[in-house]
């Protein structure tokens, strides 16, 4: 279920990225680019015998000269395999599609073991996949060795057990159990059915393989296409578990379609439209940033870069932008789909639609001048009849008569999205004051839109404000862009926006501020003029400070809107605060050194009157214990009253309240414990003196 959901999404994604994208570009050195960093070997190797190939396949369609040098430990690997008894057929397959591209130095022997076993393996198969990796591997073999001697015994028995899993609408089974088909089982099933014509002892009977011609042309029939001219297969079972995406799905039956039609005689008659969108399918789709994806859109590219159906030519353009001003000229190549060169061939530009106008064409048919040294077609000069605008145009592709070694597609017509710019006249720009009733001027001043002047402006709740001018296109006629507004913007920071609509080949917004006092808030007092016009296709858009306009409005009555709360600036609320300078107060006085050495001596006195006491009584050791552990507790218990005086004085020198507590507190179980021990053995001893 997470396979088929990865594959959905895939789907949504390839959809928003061709629907979206309608200008098509050959291969670049951007994918060129990328193929390096998708593809990075780590400790010399890729990783498995088939990520090897990808990347190498990737690499060599690319023609990438500087990639990394991976074939020692690939060779390694690729030799084991062919040498082991217990490879599996996938692997022999990836191994040998490895070795074709490295040429590694392989074992003759070993071929001689593999081809008895892959023949063995042909003849118990099964499913689709076994005889995929058998027979394909069979052919790699044939091709690596030359061995024009290896065949099939029964090339037609085994083309009839293939062809007996494929479906009536051109899709396959994956085996005779499974009653799903695939176009992806498709693509599997064409590639290994023309191995079997290759590796066949003599010619495979002709009416098999037109019914197979036809299963093919059943297949594109179900094909998908996307509203740029793309074209794509897709699974019509999500849930499946062999289910892909449309890009994997695509890419098997184009290397089964190339693959079978490079073997056969004959047209496959298929569509030069279809295949032209299936290039522009893999082309779409930009650069694939996950490595499978990406190898098979490079490895389809490169199967539709040479093949015997149809070759598709790639219309594209170096700008899709193209300016009046600079007297840009169109400029169109073709290639095909890895950027080579196309053959003679004469490309027209039809027809031109308006964005406004998509009914009929305005021009007549032109042809575009070849360069030679540039490889470009080119239109030094467009029609008159293109203005600044968004346009479609239509371009054809005629190729002039060439051999019958190579079928180019190139489809009906090639149509692509052009902005036309330019630089856009204003004249006639101008603001006045109007008397509301009588539609006089009181105040008319010229604007000057492409300098620095502004004007100073004046009017009451009775008058209106007008303001008008003319764009003109480059050829001379009227335009109207996408985006005109006005603003007015309070003292107090409350705006106003308002559109100014065309009329004929003038721009006009007249406001009438008796109709405006409560959109105004009744909001005396000074209001900056500001105007924004803006197109695509315009090269000098601008938005311009006009001026400012006092009005003098009347006085709000008690029921009307006020102003909305302005939004807060989130640089005051989320900036930098101030700095705060805090003032510590001043330390209090303290008493004379000399009154503080007496208080000092009082405090020892005591001190000095306990050990004078002492002395007096006549204390001694005499009961202080002889035995070891008594003696022991003795000492620990005088050694922990030392350290509660100790503690104290550090208490008087740097040590905090808490701190002294904490210490204290664990002192004192100390004390608690031997103190314990020691006086119950003084009383011990004291009892057993009395009782002598």
């Amino acid at each position: 279920m997470a396979r088929s959901l990865g594959g959905f999404l895939v789907l949504i994604f390839l959809v928003s990225i061709c629907d979206a994208a309608s200008v098509f570009q050959p291969i670049s050195d951007s994918h060129r680019s990328a193929a390096s960093e998708l593809f990075s070997p780590v400790d010399g190797s890729f990783g498995s015998l088939e990520e090897t190939y990808e990347a190498l396949r990737t690499f060599e369609v690319l023609g990438v000269e500087k990639k990394p040098d991976v074939s020692t430990a690939s060779c390694a690997l690729v030799s084991k395999t062919l040498e082991s008894s217990s490879s599996t057929l996938k692997d022999l397959f990836f191994a040998l599609k490895v070795n074709g591209i490295l040429k590694c130095k392989t074992n003759e022997k070993a071929f001689e073991d593999i081809i008895s076993r892959l023949k063995a393996a042909v003849n118990d198969a099964h499913s689709l996949l076994d005889f995929h990796y058998s027979i394909g591997s069979l052919v790699l073999i044939k091709e690596q060795t030359l061995k024009t001697d290896l065949h099939l015994a029964d090339a037609e028995g085994v083309f009839r057990s293939i062809k007996a899993l494929s479906q009536s609408d051109g899709r396959w089974r994956y085996s005779s159990s499974n009653p799903d088909s695939s176009a992806f089982a498709a693509g599997n099933a064409l590639q290994t059915l023309a191995g079997v014509i290759s590796l066949a002892s003599s010619e495979i009977d002709q009416s098999m393989i037109g019914t197979l011609k036809n299963d093919v042309l059943k297949l594109f029939d179900g094909i998908e296409k996307y509203d740029n001219g793309a074209f794509y297969f897709d699974e019509k079972l999500i849930d499946a578990p062999e289910n892909q995406g449309p890009l994997s799905t695509t890419s098997s039956v184009v290397r089964g379609v190339t693959a079978f039609a490079a073997v056969t005689d004959g047209s496959l008659n298929l569509p030069g439209d279809k295949i032209l969108g299936l290039a522009k399918f893999f082309l779409g789709i930009g650069i694939p940033g996950d490595a499978k994806d990406f190898f098979n859109q490079i490895d389809s590219l490169g199967c539709l870069e040479k093949n015997r159906v149809a070759i598709p030519l790639i219309l594209s353009l170096p700008s899709t932008v193209l300016s009046l001003t600079k007297k840009d000229s169109l400029k169109v190549r073709v290639n095909t789909v890895l950027g080579s060169g196309a053959p003679p061939l004469i490309v027209k530009l039809v027809e031109v639609f308006s964005s406004n106008s998509k009914d009929e064409s305005l021009i007549d048919s032109q042809e575009l001048k070849f360069n030679p040294e540039t490889g470009v077609y080119i239109l030094n000069d467009l029609p008159k009849s293109i203005d600044v605008g968004r346009y479609t145009f239509a371009f054809e592709i005629v190729l002039h008569e060439s051999g019958p070694e190579k079928v180019y597609a190139t489809g009906s017509q090639t149509k692509i999205p052009i902005f036309v710019t330019g630089f856009i006249k204003i004249e006639n720009a101008e603001i006045a004051v109007l008397d509301s009733d009588l539609g006089s001027i009181e105040t008319q001043k010229k604007l000057d839109l492409a300098g620095n002047s502004v004007v100073s402006l004046s009017a009451n709740h009775l008058q209106k404000l007008r303001l008008s001018f003319q764009l003109t296109t480059p050829r001379g006629r009227a335009f109207k862009p996408h985006q005109v507004l006005l603003k007015l913007r309070h003292e107090s920071k409350v705006e106003h926006i308002f559109v100014v609509a065309s009329s004929g080949k003038q721009l006009e917004l007249a406001l009438d501020f008796l109709g405006l006092v409560e959109k105004f808030f009744y909001l005396s007092g000074r209001y900056d003029i500001e105007l924004s016009v803006g197109d695509a296709v315009m090269e000098n858009s601008l938005l311009r400070a006009l001026g400012h306009i006092e009005l003098d409005l009347p006085e709000p009555p008690e029921k009307a809107p006020r102003p909305p709360p302005q939004p807060i600036d989130p640089y005051s609320r989320y900036g930098p605060k101030a700095e705060i300078t805090h003032i510590f107060r001043a330390p209090e006085k303290r008493p004379p050194r000399e009154l503080s050495l007496t208080f000092l001596g009082l405090t020892i006195l005591p001190l000095l009157g306990f050990l004078i006491g002492l002395l007096r009584l006549g204390v001694n050791l005499k009961n202080f214990p002889t035995k070891a552990v008594p003696a022991l507790f003795a000492i620990l218990f005088h050694v922990g009253i030392g350290a509660v005086l100790l503690l104290y004085v550090l208490f008087w020198l740097k040590l905090d309240l808490f701190t002294t507590l904490k210490g204290l507190g664990l002192l004192g179980v100390f004390l608690l414990f031997v103190g314990h021990r020691i006086l119950s053995h003084l009383a011990a001893a004291s009892s057993k003196l009395k009782s002598a």
